[in-house]
């Protein structure tokens, strides 16, 4: 019975305590904390966007033969210059030899032409021949010149036909798409592969037309790509010279900065377009946290006591705010610190 008095003197001791426990004090003295500020921040306008590739091309075939050799698949890199296919040469390099062929023959001619001419008028100086036949030589000597011409013409064509077999990636970039397979037959216009330079992108949105004049105003704009959680500093901002006669939208290019990584054409993205500035209650995006239709922040130290347990609080968030700090419209006040880890303070230990 004495043991049994002694136990239940401690635990309602224990009880009487006044304060958050140690482990609590020690769990919540770790955790990185904001503080909830007014700022003024730059007023946007959010407009749904595409990423595309300022150059996109598709490389298609200008000789007919089969398919040899292909030198790249979808996603390789390739260097401006590189062949990228190879189609069978033969038919072009017989064409070319027929060509060179008629070249010697008609240069042949051409040569014994001339030598007639040169005679004719040393005959006419001599008074054997008459003026009719100098000018006769003289019309077969320029005949067979430009015959020679001609056949010249014909060769070098022929030459370009058969140089049209290899082809030639046209500047680098990314293959996107090969829409051939190796022993397939090319014929002239059939597309081969299609690619973009990764290096130039820019983004295409659809700006209302109330918003113009607003947008065209400041001229400035950033990119946000939800995919990767990346927000991109806009180069250049081109607004179209002409609207959309069913949407009454203006289409407005955003030019994205060079060799912008984990960004690729077809991927979806806002632009937010400055449209002024504002005073606005900010609380840092890694402190809220999504469930379901709950969004809540951890607030800390409401009385003025470091030591208290994180509560959690619901709030409403504005649309205004950048990849750091996301508005407040009700739920915080200035002042007030909350955790920037809401799953490890969710999991701080209840204050006894």
């Amino acid at each position: 019975m004495g043991f049994l008095r002694f136990l239940l003197v401690v635990l309602l001791a224990g009880c009487g305590q006044d304060g958050p426990s140690s482990q609590a004090v020690k769990v919540n003295q770790n955790l990185k904390t904001a503080t909830v500020e007014v700022r003024e921040l730059e007023l946007t306008y959010s407009a749904e966007a595409l990423v595309e590739a300022v150059r996109q091309s598709t490389v298609s075939a200008q000789i007919a033969g089969r398919i040899i050799e292909l030198g790249f698949d979808v996603g390789d890199a390739v260097k401006k210059g590189e062949v990228i296919a190879r189609i069978d040469e033969r038919a072009a390099s017989r064409a070319l030899e027929a060509s060179e062929a008629q070249v010697r023959e008609a240069q042949a001619a051409l040569a014994n032409a001339r030598a007639s001419y040169e005679r004719s008028k040393q005959l006419l100086a001599q008074k054997f021949i008459s003026q009719a036949a100098l000018d006769q030589a003289e019309s077969t000597y320029k005949a067979a010149r430009a015959r020679v011409s001609a056949l010249l013409a014909g060769a070098g064509a022929a030459a370009t036909e058969r140089s049209f077999a290899t082809v030639l990636a046209p500047y680098s970039g990314v293959v996107s798409a090969r829409h051939v397979e190796l022993g397939e037959m090319a014929t002239p216009g059939k597309p081969l592969m299609t690619g973009f330079d990764p290096s130039t992108l820019r983004v295409v949105a659809a700006l209302p037309q109330a918003q113009v004049v607003a947008v065209q105003a400041l001229g400035k704009a950033r990119v946000e790509v939800p995919s990767t959680g990346r927000w991109i500093e806009v180069k250049q901002m081109t607004l179209m010279p002409a609207a959309d006669p069913r949407t009454h939208t203006t289409r407005v290019r955003l030019e994205l900065p060079v060799d912008v990584r984990g960004v690729y054409p077809g991927v979806y993205a806002r632009a937010h377009f400055v449209v002024g500035r504002a005073p606005r209650l900010l609380v840092p995006r890694a402190a809220v946290f999504r469930r379901s239709e709950l969004t809540a922040v951890y607030v800390l130290g409401e009385d003025g006591r470091p030591s208290l347990r994180p509560q959690l609080r619901q709030i409403r968030v504005g649309s205004a705010g950048d990849e750091h700090a996301v508005e407040v419209l009700a739920g915080l006040k200035a002042g007030e610190r909350v955790a920037l880890d809401p799953l490890k303070a969710g999991m701080s230990p209840p204050e006894r």
